[in-house]
């Protein structure tokens, strides 16, 4: 319908006069029939729309519970057993999807954005539990641990079957001699080779290690911890781990570890000389 027929057969009513719907028509260069039905439309009373009032949720009176809970890296399901036995009777869908909602939210509300300099930084993390099958059906599980130079985006990757804090050690040695130095400061996950989480209140304060404290600062490095659900902080090894998913079309294609440490090591030259 067109607003300015409906103006002009508004005004008539206003006026308290009926229109003339051909006159109107034939000014506007419309049918009569739609003049005829603005008029109509007017004339029928406004109905006002009330919102629905929201229904309550089972989940209200936890809410402020949960908040507390999810600060502290608790699980979806480990919320769901704790409030269970306080009285909730919902379901743990409810729950799950109310702490995706409110980790997302905090995720985008806390994050800031890392800029990255030359030499200034590198970005470790493992890629965990991977398993592949030999030429015989025989299963392999190993780790991959990451390591990456966010500005250049110079990668060191390696195959290990254990992640031993001695092992997280010589791995980085290899990449500071893979990749020429050692950068002034390096970001870790919350892994148990470098933080002390007996110490640690997750989310609030990180005390590291003291071994690993004491070979950051033999290395000559600053060490930096990542908060629990920040993976943006450290996107960088993040998408490299996503990227050693290239190994599964190896699967059936290898004979013993020997072979497999030799893909792995194929697959780090290849990253680092592809545009």
């Amino acid at each position: 319908m067109r607003q300015d027929i409906r103006e002009e057969v508004r005004r008539f009513m206003i006026e308290d006069i009926k229109p003339n719907f051909a006159a109107i028509a034939q000014q506007y260069n419309c049918d009569y029939r739609t003049v005829k039905r603005a008029y109509e439309e007017a004339q029928q009373p406004q109905v006002e729309h009330h919102p629905k009032p929201a229904r309550p949720s089972k989940l209200d009176p936890f809410k402020e519970k949960i908040s507390e809970k999810l600060e502290i890296g608790c699980s979806a399901m480990a919320i769901f057993k704790f409030i269970e036995k306080h009285g909730f009777t919902g379901k743990y869908s409810i729950v799950r999807d109310h702490c995706a909602k409110y980790k997302h939210h905090q995720v985008h509300k806390a994050t800031i954005r890392v800029e990255h300099t030359a030499g200034l930084s590198a970005q470790v993390d493992w890629k965990e539990e991977m398993t592949l099958y030999n030429n015989e059906g025989r299963s392999f599980t190993f780790n991959i641990f990451l390591y990456v130079l966010p500005y250049s985006k110079l990668k060191y990757i390696t195959l290990i079957f254990e992640r031993s804090q001695d092992t997280l050690f010589n791995c980085m040695d290899d990449a500071f001699d893979h990749t020429g130095g050692v950068p002034s400061e390096i970001w870790f996950d919350n892994m148990k080779q470098v933080v002390d989480h007996a110490k640690s209140d997750i989310g609030q304060r990180v005390v590291l290690n003291e071994r690993f404290k004491q070979f950051s600062k033999d290395a000559g490095y600053q060490p930096i911890v990542c908060r629990v659900f920040r993976p943006q902080t450290k996107g960088v090894v993040e998408a490299l781990a996503r990227t050693t998913e290239r190994l599964r079309v190896y699967n059936n294609e290898f004979s013993d570890e020997v072979d497999l440490i030799n893909i792995v090591d194929e697959l780090c030259y290849d990253l680092n000389h592809e545009v």
